[in-house]
């Protein structure tokens, strides 16, 4: 390893106590603490820059002295048998997935068998990156960031029941002032699972910092715009119960996560590493391996800051944070949907009714495990208890129009008392209908109809027309509106009614439906 250079401060030592004490070799080197080596080869670049006396001209700032002292080396030559690699191609190609620089490099050399050598070819390409891709180093106030993100090991479970083998992801975050790292395994990066770990994560922290710096995944960003990401609804209603906010990583842009990538890293090391040999036969026996691993690792002292993480979240990042609210979020998801013909949204295969005002709006709809309540415009426009059976409906009254809640209130035994108002042959004809159908709900259309004949007909003739049609076993509104338009009732009109309800053994009566 090649020797550290000094500072142009001790260079300038080295020359003063040459030149104006007049001091050897030997003497100079054992005076600053470096080797005859250092002082000889210092004294000999000085000479060779023409700086032989002391003080130096006037107007030479440390970095004129580097250049006469330390010139810049002659690029190398190029020809067109030693051309220079395209640096932009290789920077593209060594993001794509077990490209090395060795492969970019041996692809070069056969291009160009006389082109130039490897170690030249790596540092020349560090190089370029450095003045191509300059990193800005980030600030991290206490309290301010937590960084979170899913490893890309796993690690398997096995269900004892059959044998099965399931891999879990590993979440994983990091507070940005204090590096104080949570990881958790969960089955997979769905929704779901994405709003537990967070928050059990806010749990493990005690409080909420400002910002929640999260990568693309689908469970947080709908829209994975680098200006304008859209976010899943659910995690943003997640974020506004703990009083946090979201902020998306630009994609493909892994040093805006760069905490929590290199806590990934660790995590991987320190985790997954120590857990490989042993097997887990349920999710919580992993999740309580994994706790104690994450204290172990918070309370290791890091060598650059001489803290542990947990110190130094107790001392930048807990102060900080927001307090908890009472109620940890409940788990619910959003949905969009559009309001069918039957004033009635799809959710999980059952059908909720919405204000029949509303067929084909689009509304939002917000799922839990016990309500479903569906807003427009942002104002909740309905709510129902969740119901647990597929293809059934769930009905408010106040959704219909107010001729289907006329319908839907309709009994059999109120059929027939609304015949029994216009007279008894109406009552017995209705009763006739109804015990004729195999189910009571297929007779009421016809005595609907049949009652709708009254705004046409007197309440006298449509009860003479029912008494003939019970006398020829007519049962259809047709054929009651048949006996009416030809005047045929006419004959029964000023007859008394001798039809009460019919009794018999096929009929089973109006008390039956009670």
């Amino acid at each position: 390893m090649p020797t550290q250079r000094l500072s142009m401060r001790r260079i300038k030592e080295v020359l003063r106590l040459k030149h104006v004490q007049g001091l050897p070799e030997r003497a100079i080197a054992r005076t600053l603490g470096i080797s005859n080596g250092a002082v000889h080869s210092y004294l000999r670049r000085a000479g060779a820059a023409g700086l032989k006396n002391w003080p130096l001209p006037a107007g030479m700032t440390d970095e004129d002295l580097e250049l006469l002292l330390f010139p810049a080396p002659k690029p190398a030559s190029q020809s067109p048998q030693r051309p220079v690699p395209d640096w932009g191609y290789v920077d593209k190609e060594l993001r794509r997935r077990n490209v090395t620089r060795r492969l970019l490099w041996d692809e070069y050399r056969a291009t160009h068998p006389d082109g130039f050598g490897y170690t030249w070819f790596c540092t020349t390409y560090e190089a370029w990156k450095g003045r191509a891709r300059p990193s800005m180093r980030q600030t991290h106030l206490g309290g301010e960031k937590v960084f979170v993100d899913f490893a890309g090991d796993t690690i398997d479970v096995i269900d004892p029941s059959n044998g099965e083998v399931q891999s879990m992801k590993l979440f994983v975050a990091a507070m940005g002032a204090s590096n104080y790292t949570y990881a958790e395994a969960c089955p997979s990066e769905g929704l779901a699972d994405w709003i537990r770990v967070h928050i059990n994560l806010f749990a493990f922290l005690g409080g909420a910092p400002t910002f929640v710096v999260c990568d693309n995944l689908k469970a947080a960003v709908t829209n994975p715009d680098r200006h304008d990401p859209g976010l899943n609804r659910t995690y943003a209603e997640m974020a506004s119960h703990y009083g946090t906010a979201i902020l998306a990583a630009r994609p493909r842009r892994p040093k805006d996560k760069a905490k929590v990538e290199v806590a990934v890293q660790v995590a991987q090391r320190w985790i997954l590493a120590r857990l490989r040999n042993q097997r887990f036969f349920s999710l919580a026996e992993l999740n309580a391996a994994i706790k104690i691993l994450v204290v172990e690792l918070n309370a290791r002292q890091m060598r650059d800051f001489g803290a542990s993480r947990a110190e130094l979240f107790a001392e930048l990042d807990k102060p900080k944070l927001t307090q908890l609210p009472d109620q940890a979020y409940a788990f619910a998801c959003w949905k969009r949907c559009r309001v069918g013909p039957d004033y009635h949204i799809e959710i999980d295969g059952h059908w909720y009714s919405a204000p029949y005002r509303l067929i084909r709006e689009l509304v939002d709809a917000r799922i839990d495990d016990r309500t479903v309540e569906i807003f427009h415009n942002g104002r909740r426009i309905a709510s129902h208890a969740r119901a647990p059976n597929r293809r059934g409906h769930t009905t408010i009254a106040d959704h219909m129009p107010s001729a289907h809640r006329r319908y839907g209130q309709w009994t059999p035994a109120g059929v027939i008392a609304a015949g029994e108002r216009i007279g008894p042959s109406t009552a017995a004809f209705f009763q006739a209908v109804i015990a004729a159908r195999p189910h009571p709900e297929q007779g009421f259309r016809t005595c609907l109809g049949v009652l709708s004949l009254v705004k046409s007909y007197s309440a006298e003739r449509v009860d003479a027309a029912c008494r003939r049609g019970l006398l020829i076993k007519a049962r259809s509104v047709a054929s009651i509106r048949s006996i009416l338009q030809n005047g045929l009732d006419r004959t029964f009109l000023d007859e008394p009614s001798e039809h009460q309800p019919l009794r018999h053994g096929n009929i089973r009566g109006r008390d039956y439906f009670h």
